[in-house]
């Protein structure tokens, strides 16, 4: 494997990238920092400067405590993820086109379909803070609507259908992924040419299971992210630095 972030390695994973007739991709925190929304665990993520965030990010604390809730939506309310845009990065992935086999993104902040990227190509593994969910009666809807009602006095907004409560259309901790979903995420893994893993730690399983799939199918492994993963040995070629600026040089469009 060439030195990670060398003249070889771009040219490695920009050649890989060249000649693949079909490529999967996973994302995480790290594409969407450049676009101003932080991470979760590193030194400045979400996490680290107010770990009471993590416990409103688990869904029976959520569900149990209505001053979770009402913190939740105070925060939602004014949260950059609605004011974000794409950034060089989401863009980059967006020029694979056809070649593109699934984007399967670790992120809800909406930014990849934003970006051009298709829905009908795209699994966001932890759902979207776009829309909002009863937990009840499974209700959905805008998060817009939600966030309208929090900024009109209601702090803790029932669903308007059954009552119950709502929280965004996102997977928290102590929810299940969508089974489907992690089949798609599997079986693009084992069957692209090329796994392009960009901006996650891969820590977080079973998503960062992809890249053994993908390792173990023989396909080529792509690593894009600022700091070494623990999968790093996985993959065929490492680049470390930021998601933008590494995608705009191995993907040129």
């Amino acid at each position: 494997m060439p030195e990670p972030g060398s003249t070889a390695a771009l040219d490695l994973a920009a050649g890989l990238l060249a000649s693949a007739s079909s490529v999967a991709v996973l994302t995480g925190a790290g594409i969407s920092t450049d676009s101003g929304i932080p991470d979760f665990r590193g030194p400045n993520g979400v996490w680290t400067r107010d770990p009471a965030a993590e416990a409103r990010s688990n869904f029976s604390t959520y569900v149990a405590d209505p001053q979770v809730r009402r913190d939740a939506w105070r925060i939602r309310a004014s949260s950059e993820m609605f004011s974000a845009l794409p950034n060089e990065g989401h863009r980059s992935l967006a020029t694979l086109g056809d070649r593109l086999h699934t984007l399967v993104t670790q992120n809800i902040d909406g930014l990849h379909l934003l970006a051009g990227t298709p829905a009908d190509r795209l699994v966001e593994i932890h759902g979207t803070v776009h829309r909002w969910e009863c937990v009840d009666c499974g209700a959905r809807g805008p998060m817009s609507e939600a966030l309208e009602r929090v900024r009109a006095g209601e702090e803790d907004p029932p669903c308007e259908f059954c009552g119950g409560i709502i929280k965004s259309a996102t997977i928290l901790f102590g929810q299940s992924l969508v089974s489907a979903d992690l089949a798609r995420a599997e079986r693009a893994a084992a069957e692209a040419d090329v796994l392009l893993a960009v901006g996650t730690s891969l820590t977080v399983y079973p998503v960062a299971g992809m890249v053994d799939i993908a390792a173990r199918a023989g396909r080529s492994v792509i690593i894009v992210n600022a700091e070494p993963t623990a999968l790093d040995h996985r993959a065929t070629v490492v680049l470390l630095g930021s998601a933008a600026g590494t995608l705009s040089e191995i993907l040129p469009g």
